[in-house]
């Protein structure tokens, strides 16, 4: 990673506006000082009582009750099954503006020190599993009920409209329900106020506390799931020439699908394929009738994940059609790519650095993870960055790992960030007769 935002400020990438170079605001400070105790301990508790996508229930309601608490103008609950959504009108005449967090927690068995940390066990794809934080949602929703908490102190001097969106399912719904940002976004969240923009943050395992990181332009990858299903004839292990065999079959097919990447795509075209899932046979001796592959796709480019789709097809044909079996190919186009507004980072990035300092704000390479925040900022120019989570001087597992270790000292940062991001947004685009 390379601390770049001098250089992209000198070359006129990120904008420079003076207002954005002033120093940060000392009532978001002094709010965020006041309120940060408050909002480590609801982390704790989300942390510890940790649910699952559109199982989000006692965290929704906590949500929905510090909002009332505070006095929002809207709160509205149950969108997109957990999802709850508040309005603040600011004292003064302005745009709208959104921010979103998530708030779901992963099918993993906790193993950090912290005397929060989840016991929670439920039952999930038939299996009982644990369930934690081990993607930073806690902090995530944490750091936005803080903000909730900074502006709500000060909406008389806020020029406009801001619309917190807390989103359940950013994981994914369960198998054979609908959920995340696609929903909330199909049942009207963006309207009613129409924001002009949005924002969001996610905690970064690969960075310390005190820095934030962001990608201009493309930031996130589209992901996509596919499963296959290659059919042949069962036999005895010691006949082989009586079979129809799956395996050979599917095992020529992961390393082919390894192809399209190399052979048939564009080399500077960012994508991946990768097979998780090879699965089939019940016995040492039996050559089986079918097997199971499955897997992902992550690309940035829309004719590129064309292309990947397109080509699967015909390689599973041709290896199926030479080894005398057949296939069938589900291929699942998900979550979008996360492509952040190129005028509204140049806008915003330089609040990044009056908040934590220009020699911490990190300008990250593009990742071919996936955030389905993509939805709203298809809707909307979007914003998305990340927050500095590890404590000096240890580590973090990686997310979606059992010791993913989140520090509290992330949570006042992101409130800062995120209160002054949505503050200077608003008083850059407020009525010229004010």
């Amino acid at each position: 990673m390379r601390r770049l935002l001098g250089a992209l400020l000198a070359l006129g990438i990120v904008g420079a506006h003076p207002a954005a170079l002033a120093s940060q605001d000392p009532t978001v400070d002094a709010a965020v000082d006041r309120f940060v105790d408050q909002i480590v301990e609801m982390r704790h508790h989300i942390h510890q009582y940790p649910e699952l996508g559109n199982r989000e229930f006692e965290t929704a309601a906590m949500v929905a009750e510090h909002l009332r608490a505070l006095g929002f103008d809207e709160v509205t609950t149950d969108v997109a099954h957990t999802g709850v959504v508040g309005i603040l009108r600011g004292g003064l005449p302005g745009d709208v503006v959104a921010v979103r967090a998530d708030m779901d927690a992963l099918p993993v068995t906790e193993d950090t020190p912290y005397s929060f940390a989840s016991k929670v066990r439920t039952e999930y794809l038939g299996q009982e599993v644990g369930v934690m934080h081990a993607c930073g949602h806690d902090i995530h929703t944490a750091v936005q009920l803080g903000v909730a908490s900074v502006l709500a102190s000060m909406r008389d001097e806020i020029p406009g409209t801001v619309k917190f969106i807390f989103q359940p399912a950013e994981e994914g719904p369960p198998p054979g329900e609908e959920g995340g940002a696609d929903l909330m976004v199909r049942e009207g969240v963006m309207e009613g106020p129409r924001p002009s923009a949005i924002f969001g943050l996610h905690t970064f395992a690969e960075m310390e506390v005190g820095t934030l990181g962001y990608s201009p332009g493309p930031a996130l990858a589209a992901v996509d799931h596919f499963k296959i299903r290659i059919v042949g004839r069962q036999a005895h292990g010691a006949a082989p020439h009586l079979s129809v065999d799956p395996v050979v079959m599917a095992s020529q097919a992961v390393v082919a699908l390894q192809t399209i990447r190399a052979r048939n795509l564009p080399p500077l075209e960012p994508s991946v394929v990768t097979v998780g899932i090879m699965r089939g046979g019940t016995r040492f001796n039996i050559i089986p009738d079918e097997m199971w592959l499955e897997g992902t796709v992550r690309t940035y480019n829309p004719d590129v994940r064309d292309a990947v789709e397109r080509r699967m097809g015909e390689i599973l044909d041709g290896i199926t059609r030479a080894g005398g079996g057949s296939y069938e190919l589900d291929y699942d186009r998900g979550t979008p790519a996360t492509i952040n507004d190129l005028d509204l980072t140049a806008q915003m990035a330089p609040t990044l650095a009056k908040v934590v300092g220009e020699e911490n704000v990190v300008v990250l390479e593009p990742t071919m993870g996936g955030e389905d925040f993509a939805y709203f900022a298809n809707e909307v120019p979007g914003f998305f960055y990340r927050l500095g989570m590890v404590k000096p001087g240890t580590v973090s597992g990686g997310h979606h790992t059992p010791t993913f270790a989140a520090d509290d000292a992330s949570i006042p940062i992101g409130m800062r960030a995120m209160s002054n991001l949505l503050l200077d947004y608003l008083k850059a685009r407020r009525p010229s007769t004010q």
